[in-house]
């Protein structure tokens, strides 16, 4: 199974300039980061519970003695990947140097290890004062990330140091931070996965052994990266991804039209899903007696990915070629000629012989281009497969900043 994708836990602490913390939460949330927002009960004097809960889409937990059968602390400690936050006061820079815990937002710091930044917002006297610089020389020299304020107009009126930092700062700490990367920001990806099943009776199916588990580190992966992905899953039993628009069917023909419904808006076509070849010129509503089982007349499905590809703009498209060939050189020789009859930009090959890799986090296998490049995927987590596939999907695409 691959995790939903990047936790934050956003703090807001009590400073009027929480209501700023909304724009970052949601500049978050474009790069792909799913957001527990933990404000302080001072906060919600400035900026309150229904506003977080509807910008983050999940609920606000305030209080450590609330679920405490689920100890809520630890938790979401152990769920984030990264706490921010923002804004930090002097009151909860001095609680979290001190080892103060005394509300939920640092007991979940204390009892975290992962990366914590501050982004201190406060009058300049107050952030200038010694015990407020003592505290954040004892953060940082413990690991933290003190974001230094920005200088400018502050609420008292005054001019000078301690103003909340741009968004754009912080998101450049917190990737900075976890080697984080956004480069699919503002791209959309469709992605199909699983293996189709087409009904005989009430009990049989043509199907096959697809798990769908590599259009699902696919579409983590792209996530993560900031895509829009659209997951169109056939059959597969993973949980669907946060922040993932997940379209369950179950047989080829309403894959495709969930395909084609999805397919002008994307920039990038990932085509991992296992179609069946045929389906059954007629379903038997009851079930077929095992003597009457002798033959099962079928007809083609349609070649979804060829179809699709003959009526893309500018779409990059992407394909998989699971072979049982004799040889590598002959696996490698249908693969090539796989890309070609189906107008793709890039295939994966991989050698399925005796069940292998159907079911597994791993794969091996070859990466080859329809300008004639290969890339040896020797065996590996399909997560680290999806990354390099969507690194050359990437560089198709040119950066978004280019």
């Amino acid at each position: 199974m691959y995790p939903r994708g990047r936790e934050i836990v956003l703090g807001i602490s009590g400073g009027i300039s929480a209501y700023k913390s909304c724009d970052l939460l949601r500049r978050f949330q474009d790069l792909g980061f799913l957001i527990t927002v933990v404000p302080t009960r001072a906060s919600l004097n400035f900026v309150g519970l229904s506003t977080w809960e509807a910008l983050s889409g999940r609920p606000v937990p305030t209080d450590l003695w609330n679920n405490v059968h689920q100890v809520p602390h630890i938790a979401l400690a152990k769920q984030a990947d990264a706490i921010v936050i923002a804004p930090a006061t002097a009151d909860i820079m001095a609680k979290v140097a001190a080892g103060i815990a005394d509300d939920l937002l640092t007991n979940i710091i204390l009892a975290s290890a992962v990366p914590v930044i501050f982004v201190p917002a406060m009058h300049t006297e107050m952030w200038l004062a010694a015990a407020t610089q003592a505290n954040v020389h004892l953060l940082r020299s413990r690991g933290h990330q003190v974001i230094e304020p920005d200088s400018g107009k502050l609420t008292s009126g005054d001019v000078g140091v301690g103003r909340y930092p741009e968004s754009s700062k912080i998101i450049d700490c917190l990737t900075a931070t976890l080697q984080s990367r956004a480069d699919l920001q503002g791209r959309s990806i469709l992605i199909s996965t699983g293996g189709t099943r087409e009904a005989i009776d009430p009990v049989r199916f043509i199907g096959n052994n697809s798990s769908g588990r590599q259009g699902y580190a696919l579409a983590y992966a792209a996530i993560t990266r900031g895509a829009k992905v659209t997951l169109v899953a056939a059959n597969s039993t993973l949980k669907d991804i946060e922040g993932v628009e997940t379209v369950h069917v179950t047989t080829a023909l309403e894959m495709q039209a969930a395909l084609e419904a999805h397919f002008d808006k994307a920039d990038v076509v990932i085509m991992a899903a296992a179609v069946a070849d045929v389906r059954p010129s007629a379903f038997n509503t009851r079930k077929i007696s095992k003597d009457d089982l002798s033959e099962i007349p079928v007809i083609k499905n349609p070649d979804i990915t060829k179809e699709l590809s003959q009526r893309k703009s500018a779409q990059i498209m992407i394909g998989f070629a699971a072979q049982t060939a004799d040889s590598r050189a002959e696996g490698l020789a249908l693969a090539s000629a796989k890309m070609k009859d189906k107008g793709l930009a890039i295939v994966y090959f991989n050698d399925v012989s005796g069940g292998a890799i159907f079911g597994s986090d791993k794969t091996a296998g070859v990466i080859l281009t329809a300008a004639g490049d290969t890339y040896e995927f020797d065996s590996g987590p399909k997560l680290t497969l999806a990354n390099t596939i969507l690194d050359l999907a990437r560089d198709k695409l040119g950066y978004p900043n280019d």
